[in-house]
């Protein structure tokens, strides 16, 4: 996400990677509370981006979001030029509830990302990026030293400042769901799932699992659909 002044002294503008998840929701509600939003939805041909583009366009046409934040910019970054066929984020065929959240890093995607954001935040004269990753988050994409290297790289190869930020990087899915609440983001309209059912969550993927254990323990029911939902949070079943 980025957010900076605008020429005019006017108020905040941000460009928000905003994916149609749980947190990428929340971080675009938390910015349209300081500022006019810019969502950014960049594709990579993975298996669950039809199911997340149908989701966000009425994530952001809801009433939370509809004084501060702009239309939608879609972009492409393919990844399916340096991953095999048989990847399973290009498969839809990703790991299972119980697996570690370390199961579903995918090489690179950061880099690719906050490159792509760059350059379209250079181009609108945006100057500051916020990225959602949580408190725990396993990968080397998503370090405090990753993402300045990021920044001082591209702000040199664009000649355009640009700081990278991590607001929820001290926070767990739970405390974010809790700020989620307070700003009133509709979790109904959202989507975490890597093997989504139309729009509709799989309820047996890991990030099933991280987003059903993540509401139970903020004690807030998960509103959005699922093909099935088990009745044990914690084993899945």
């Amino acid at each position: 996400m980025v957010v900076e002044r605008s020429n005019d002294g006017q108020e905040p503008l941000a460009a928000v990677l905003c994916s149609g998840g749980l947190d990428s929701a929340v971080l675009v509600a938390r910015e349209a509370a300081a500022g006019v939003v810019q969502p950014l939805y960049v594709s990579g041909g993975l298996a669950w981006e039809q199911s997340e583009l149908a989701v966000v366009e009425r994530l952001l046409a809801a009433p939370t979001f509809a004084a501060s934040v702009r239309p939608l910019a879609r972009l492409a970054a393919p990844l399916a030029d340096l991953y095999p066929p048989s990847h399973w984020a290009l498969r839809g065929t990703p790991p299972a509830y119980g697996t570690p959240d370390s199961d579903v890093y995918l090489v690179g995607r950061n880099a690719v990302l906050l490159s792509k954001a760059a350059v379209y935040c250079a181009l609108h004269g945006i100057a500051r990026i916020a990225v959602g990753p949580l408190a725990g988050n396993p990968f080397p994409d998503a370090t405090p030293e990753f993402f300045a290297a990021m920044a001082h790289a591209l702000s040199l190869g664009l000649d355009h400042p640009l700081d990278i930020v991590a607001p929820f990087a001290s926070l767990g899915k739970p405390d974010v769901i809790l700020l989620g609440a307070t700003l009133g983001v509709p979790w109904e309209l959202t989507v975490s799932c890597m093997n989504p059912v139309e729009t509709a969550h799989c309820g047996r993927c890991s990030k099933c699992r991280e987003r059903l254990q993540a509401f139970d323990a903020a004690g807030i029911h998960d509103p959005a659909p699922y093909a099935f939902r088990p009745a044990d949070v914690s084993t899945g079943r």
